[in-house]
């Protein structure tokens, strides 16, 4: 590729390059920005194709792009899908044995490549930093630029470097490209990154195909197999939860029930990590239990669903591994199972974590409203939005809430029993204790401790069991009950507490719906005209994909999409003229792929067929 694409239009690159015909929302804004000398913050959402907007403009200015990115997956990833399209480029890490290293040195000197990703870690090697002295820099990309922040959920803090080396290149354009950061983060990015001058171009961060669902954990690994075998059977998900062993155990579990499914945690050898990580990415239809050790920047775009089986601790958070389903446009599945339990164990975390006591607030602070948004009865792409600083009308059709809207009950004289039994008892008892008061249950533990004859005992009959842990659940998820992290999740009261007891404060809770009655319904939608002929037609080039991805030790989607070759099948081409109108088609991929989709199609679907 080299010069002959320098200068040229960035639309008839991306045509030529990529495959496809326009640029979607911001992108060519951006590009035409950096393209002029400009540096920027970019908000897309995962998905939406932020890195063409530094690809494109490095291609076409003189000189080597230089992209920092976190994690050696995603650079050895996207280095892999830019060399399927043509283009010259290389990663420089610790994986790079002394003579690879001194051949990506060589390229880059020569003038072979045209863009280099590197880990932020290695900005601060000395030899690195002599070696990109002597480079052209066209541009310098950011990825994951919210890990410069302390304030954001992902803080690493190598990528401080970057503005040390942004001042040994005055006047080099820099793109910092994220999909999670809300205002206070964005507004510290550009402070740490010197873009306080700089445009922000910030596209929605909605994903309308991803539909989401939060759901009460009462039976988490059994109602975790229902779902995936219920919507998302023979696809490729991933499982999230809090810790190694319950990793293990999810994987081992749903193993057993007939999936395909893998651990991956920090506890587990790299090596290991590493082999799970690459079956994730080569096979299909294969489940990945993980920690948050993994997931950052995987371009895995048909991940059809992210489950968690425990509550994230933040709405960055939870957004950003949602974010992973459905890269490709299709439909996809955020759902999450979360309990009192889990409040409890991340509250705990927090608390004995490391940073002061500012830091653990503002934690605390993120974790409340990751609960306010589990807890919620309105449109939870809305409550999510919000959060990023974005106004969405609401009503959108593609959540839990807006299919099947909660119900909500005045809880008012309930919470007030409530608080009073943690009062009356000494602040010292977690819920099944207190509950077993509430229901006047005269266990040996209540008698004991002279708790019968309190004036709570047995005033809460009117409520179930069940019911009185929603209510106990709910007023902690609203602050207006405190939980003593040094006591073993015990409750205690808060301010606003007092102000339910004192002040008669109105408390409205959602009722928890019954599990059995509300059936999931199904959001797969099949695409327009898609018949038992076209779906065969499909898992045909599946099949051709996955065989031609492994010949040459790829991941299938790096040689195409799943929306790609879905497109093949609905347009039916019969010659590379016709093939190379196909989106996600670029020349590269024309030559050295398309002959072989042909003739697969014209066996699947031969002239006069379906």
């Amino acid at each position: 590729m080299g010069s002959s694409m320098e200068n040229a239009d960035p639309v008839s690159l991306l045509k030529r390059v990529f495959g496809y015909s326009s640029f979607r929302g911001r992108q060519e804004a951006v590009i035409r920005h950096v393209m002029g000398g400009g540096s920027c913050l970019v908000l897309m959402p995962t998905g939406g194709g932020k890195s063409l907007c530094y690809q494109v403009p490095a291609l076409l200015k003189p000189g080597l792009g230089l992209v920092v990115s976190p994690l050696i997956a995603l650079m050895q990833d996207q280095v892999q899908a830019l060399r399927q399209n043509g283009i010259p480029a290389a990663f420089y890490n610790s994986t790079l044995a002394a003579g690879e290293k001194d051949e990506v040195r060589r390229l880059a000197r020569a003038g072979e490549l045209k863009l280099l990703y590197a880990a932020p870690e290695t900005l601060s090697i000395p030899d690195f930093r002599d070696f990109l002295d002597g480079l052209p820099l066209s541009l310098l990309a950011v990825d994951e630029a919210h890990c410069v922040s302390q304030w954001g959920h992902d803080f690493r803090p190598d990528y401080l470097r970057v503005a040390e080396l942004r001042q040994s290149f005055p006047g080099l354009p820099l793109v910092a490209l994220t999909a999670t950061a809300e205002p206070h983060t964005q507004d510290d990015i550009r402070r740490r990154l010197g873009l306080e001058a700089a445009p922000v171009f910030a596209s929605s961060f909605d994903r309308p195909n991803i539909h989401y669902q939060v759901t009460l954990k009462e039976r988490g690994r059994e109602q975790l197999l229902d779902f995936i075998r219920s919507r998302h059977a023979g696809h490729s998900g991933i499982v999230y939860v809090l810790s190694r062993r319950k990793a293990e155990e999810t994987a081992d579990f749903l193993s057993g029930r007939g999936l395909a499914a893998l651990p991956y945690h920090a506890g587990m050898e790299a090596a290991q990590r590493q082999r799970h990580q690459d079956r994730f990415l080569r096979e299909e239809g294969l489940v990945m239990v993980a920690t948050i050790a993994f997931g950052m920047g995987i371009d895995k775009p048909n991940v059809r669903f992210v489950a968690h089986l425990d509550l994230p601790k933040s709405l960055e958070s939870y957004y950003q591994e949602t974010g992973r389903a459905g890269r490709d446009g299709e439909p996809a599945s955020a759902w999450m199972a979360y309990s009192l339990g889990d409040v409890v164990q991340l509250r705990q975390m927090i608390q004995s974590g490391e940073g002061d006591e500012a830091r653990k607030r503002l934690v605390q602070g993120k974790l409340n409203l990751m609960l306010g948004f589990a807890e919620a009865v309105g449109c939870r792409r809305q409550a999510l939005l919000r959060y990023f600083g974005e106004a969405h009308p609401g009503g959108c059709g593609r959540c839990d809430n807006c299919l099947a809207p909660p119900r909500t009950w005045d809880a008012t004289v309930a919470a007030q029993k409530a608080l009073s039994c943690v009062a009356r008892t000494g602040q010292r008892f977690g819920a099944g204790h207190l509950i077993d008061v509430l229901l006047g249950r005269e266990t040996e533990r209540v008698a004991g401790l002279g708790h019968a004859r309190l004036s709570v005992f047995g005033v809460g009959k009117e409520l179930k069991e069940k019911q009185w842990y929603s209510v106990f659940r709910q007023l902690a998820a609203a602050d207006l009950l405190a939980v003593d992290l040094e006591g073993y999740g015990t409750f205690r009261l808060n301010e606003n507490s007092w102000g339910i007891l004192r002040k008669g404060r109105e408390v409205q809770l959602r009722e928890d719906p019954d599990r059995k009655a509300r059936r999931e319904s199904r959001q797969e939608a099949a695409p327009t005209a898609w018949d038992e002929g076209h779906a065969a037609a499909f898992e045909s080039l599946r099949e051709l994909r996955l065989r031609l991805a492994r010949e040459r030790n790829l991941p299938p989607y790096v040689v195409f999409h799943d929306a790609t070759l879905r497109e093949m099948v609905l347009r039916r081409p019969s010659s590379l003229a016709e093939m190379a109108r196909v989106p996600g088609v670029g020349e590269a991929k024309l030559k050295n792929y398309a002959p072989a989709f042909l003739e697969a199609l014209q066996r699947a679907l031969p002239p006069g067929g379906s």
